[in-house]
């Protein structure tokens, strides 16, 4: 058997390794905005139609705002789509780009639903702060 492969042909990225810089652009973003407890949840092996949820808590709706459109730009430049948003709220912001979707919470929002107990199931995906 032979490959048919050429040289200084570029490798594509694979989907996982496209999605894994793509989360990496959003904890970034967030983070780069003061959001607070940045965790990643891989819902491939729960959910038929979501892959990852990034959820993150921000202090008040000035900061809300502030994480969700550096998350939004940095996402699109990493190739997302432009995401559909919900709410606005003054305790939530949701953005979904698809199979990723954003959560952006006041501290009392994230406690009061929970998204990590009630998506137990699903792996936590780390992104140590470089």
């Amino acid at each position: 058997m032979t490959l048919n492969t050429k040289p200084n042909t570029p490798i594509k990225p694979s989907a996982r390794q496209l999605d894994q810089s793509q989360l990496r652009a959003i904890v970034d973003a967030a983070r780069e905005r003061r959001a607070e407890d940045v965790r990643v949840l891989d819902l491939s092996d729960v959910s038929s139609t979501l892959e990852y949820f990034v959820i993150c808590t921000a202090t008040a709706g000035l900061q809300l705002n502030a994480v969700q459109e550096n998350v939004r730009i940095k996402a699109m430049e990493a190739g997302l789509p432009r995401p559909s948003v919900e709410g606005p709220s003054e305790r939530w912001l949701l953005l979904s780009f698809g199979s990723i979707v954003v959560h952006i919470m006041t501290k009392e929002a994230r406690e009061y639903y929970d998204l990590e107990g009630l998506w137990s199931d699903a792996r936590m995906v780390e992104f140590p702060e470089e």
